[in-house]
């Protein structure tokens, strides 16, 4: 599954009790969730992991803004305020392995850091870590014409998805902050 589940959330946190949100993305994830109800009635431990935005070089949302952060041309997306929960890749990989080996876990997991960034705060830290500005912001109005709902929904929208299991069942992040998971990636 994904943290799309929660739909727009603003700066509302939320956590694996919270209720599905709306729009494409969450009906998606609910779906998902929910093919896996003959599983649980055939008494199988099932895990919905909630994934938020993985911090890869090699692929994904990170490997994309690269080029144009590494330009000098990289910047918030629409207004900004929008959170971004994200994971590095160890942690993601840590956090699979973790869940499989505790049989206490189940059900929906999330499967972020525990602290989430707004758009402009990664935009800047990115920026940062690769010593470039990150003023040119991309427009909504841009991601709109460029990338319709989808884009709406997976760029000007966002939620402040907490990992309240991961951490419950004595998980520990590796990177819990943005600026060291991106340090780590970016350093390889």
């Amino acid at each position: 599954s994904a943290i799309g589940f929660y739909g727009d959330r603003q700066d509302t946190p939320v956590d694996e009790d919270s209720p599905p949100g709306s729009g494409f993305l969450a009906e998606v994830c609910r779906q998902w969730e929910a093919a896996a109800q003959p599983a649980r009635d055939a008494g199988i431990r099932v895990v919905h992991p909630r994934i938020g935005v993985v911090l890869s070089t090699e692929g994904g949302a990170l490997a994309k803004m690269l080029l144009p952060f590494r330009w000098g041309l990289g910047g918030p997306t629409g207004p900004g305020t929008q959170f971004m929960s994200w994971i590095a890749l160890a942690d993601l990989l840590r956090a699979f392995h973790f869940c499989m080996q505790t049989e206490s876990i189940q059900g929906p997991v999330n499967f972020t850091a525990p602290h989430p960034v707004t758009n402009r705060a990664f935009a800047q830290t990115l920026a940062g870590q690769l010593q470039r500005p990150a003023g040119l912001p991309l427009p909504a109005f841009a991601v709109s014409l460029l990338f319709g709902e989808m884009g709406r929904e997976l760029l000007l929208s966002g939620a402040k998805v907490l990992p309240k299991k991961l951490l419950d069942a004595g998980f520990s992040f590796q990177h819990d902050q943005l600026e060291n998971a991106l340090w780590a990636e970016l350093k390889e």
